[in-house]
């Protein structure tokens, strides 16, 4: 099988090009040097294959706050990236099922965050044109489904986790920042300092959950956008207080800087769609899965250090 992966040198990207090559397929990974996605065409060059799956994980975005200060741009780049990659895909290699990623902050939070609504409603303010630019490429999926028969399928990560995550100068996603900040008041007695009150509601997923999961969908799901998730949501303070308990910090020590910037309130994936197409779906155990995260974690921390 033949696939192609944009974002393959991302966290996610980087597992599932291992795990397809592991499978035996060629996979092809262009990186910004070799296809700037921005520009209309840069995908031409890998056209001496034909894909059987194309998976779309490229996006302009970090973690964080940076939404908050990158809105125009977020719009920008993020539309140039997905027109480009849909149009490449309905021109160049029809044949190929494209898998899209999908966001949890596209769904409105006033509403239950189920497949039906990931275009209801409106998405939380700050980040409102990352979660909107998402929308318009599971809309530009429909489109194309609906007027050439182009095979698709969307699925919406709640924050993926583990081992090897990428540690490339960009904000983290909570939970290794979380782990990072815990780590180093354990070994090197810093402050730890959490954003917002920890009573913010946050749900995890282990990356090879996400991978097993979504290559599985592929295998069997068409047309379809589809949730992957633990479906349980846990404040901040109990992903805190786990962490602390499991390398030995005083939980009581973490403080909480409430004047600082927390996204989301609440973000929870309703999974009822998931455990009908997958009957077994069976997520590994939050505290195992912390306990790898924090091996691999305690082991590079000359990488995560700085965040």
């Amino acid at each position: 099988m033949n696939v192609l992966v944009t974002g393959g040198s991302g966290f996610l990207g980087t597992h599932l090009c291992g795990e397809l090559r592991a499978r035996g397929y060629t996979v092809v990974a262009p990186g910004s040097k070799t296809a700037d996605l921005r520009a209309p065409r840069s995908l031409e060059r890998f056209n001496d294959l034909r894909y059987d799956r194309i998976f779309h994980l490229a996006a302009w975005t970090q973690a964080g706050d940076f939404c908050l200060y990158h809105p125009g741009e977020q719009w920008i780049i993020n539309q140039q990236i997905n027109t480009n990659v849909l149009a490449w895909w309905h021109s160049d290699q029809p044949q190929a099922k494209l898998i899209a990623i999908g966001t949890s902050c596209a769904y409105d939070p006033q509403r239950e965050a189920v497949e039906e609504n990931y275009l209801a409603g409106v998405p939380t303010e700050s980040l409102f044109t990352y979660a909107m630019t998402k929308r318009m490429l599971y809309a530009g999926l429909l489109a194309l489904s609906k007027q050439f028969g182009l095979r698709y399928l969307q699925v919406v990560p709640s924050t993926i986790y583990g081992p090897g995550y990428h540690t490339d100068g960009r904000q983290m996603h909570f939970i290794f920042d979380l782990i990072r900040k815990i780590l180093r008041g354990q070994r090197y007695g810093d402050p730890v300092v959490l954003w917002g009150d920890g009573r913010q509601v946050r749900e995890l997923v282990y990356i090879d959950d996400f991978l097993r999961t979504m290559l599985a969908l592929a295998d069997t799901v068409e047309n379809e956008n589809v949730n992957i998730g633990s479906g349980e949501g846990l404040t901040i303070r109990h992903f805190a207080q786990t962490i602390a308990d499991l390398v030995g910090y005083d939980f009581a020590k973490i403080q909480f800087d409430t004047t600082r910037y927390v996204g989301a309130l609440y973000k929870c994936l309703g999974i009822r769609k998931l455990r009908a197409l997958v009957p077994d779906y069976a997520p590994l155990p939050l505290e195992d899965g912390l306990k790898r995260t924090i091996a691999w974690c305690t082991e590079h921390m000359d990488r995560v250090a700085d965040g």
